[in-house]
């Protein structure tokens, strides 16, 4: 039986463990990726390749196609994990792929959450139009904040909710058709880290302000 509270629950317990993980599993990543690419990956093809799933994922959640948009979702994740996997073995991390890599990231983003939106709004759902709305500004902050804080010289990664969690949660909506209250855990919880990040970067500010 479906809970929300247990499903918050897996879900922090899930985001612990990839915080202590971390990059650790980048080696085993590549020994698969290694047996079909050999020395010759490019990060750029997967990001791009990312993409372009994201929006089949997007089309397939217009149609009402949940089951087939949480797999395109799960496998534009993975794309998008493997371009940095294959940007740290290799060498061929460059400004340029991180920075491609950070503007398709939050067209994908915004393409899945504006086909949700859509979907309800053809639905006639004003109260999951909204939901998805705030949503879409919370996923819109947390990077937000990260840039600006980054311009001004302060490391901010931390947060509860960032963008590997935001797939995650999108694909199990997606795949159980639980999307009603995967949208209301995403509101509340892209929220609550960019509140995070507004109180980490003001009190690095403060701190600066004192030397």
């Amino acid at each position: 039986m479906f809970s929300f509270k247990n499903l918050l629950w897996h879900f922090i317990t899930l985001k612990m463990i990839g915080n202590k993980i971390g990059h650790r599993l980048d080696p085993y990543l590549y020994a698969i990726l290694k047996i079909f690419l050999g020395q010759h990956g490019n990060p750029n093809l997967f990001t791009f390749m990312g993409f372009f799933v994201t929006l089949v994922a997007s089309f397939f959640i217009l149609k009402g196609f949940w089951l087939l948009a949480g797999l395109a979702i799960i496998l534009s994740g993975l794309l998008d994990l493997f371009d940095g996997v294959v940007a740290r073995k290799l060498g061929k991390a460059t400004t340029l792929g991180s920075f491609l890599d950070s503007v398709l990231d939050r067209y994908s983003d915004l393409l899945l959450l504006l086909a949700i939106l859509i979907h309800y709004l053809i639905k006639g759902d004003p109260g999951l139009v909204i939901l998805t709305s705030l949503v879409s500004m919370g996923t819109v902050l947390i990077p937000y904040i990260r840039a600006k804080a980054e311009a001004l010289e302060i490391q901010c990664t931390i947060g509860l909710m960032e963008r590997a969690e935001r797939i995650i949660l999108l694909s199990i909506g997606t795949l159980f058709l639980w999307m009603e209250p995967i949208l209301w855990i995403l509101a509340i919880l892209t929220h609550f880290t960019v509140l995070q990040r507004i109180y980490y970067v003001s009190k690095k500010l403060r701190m600066n302000d004192k030397h």
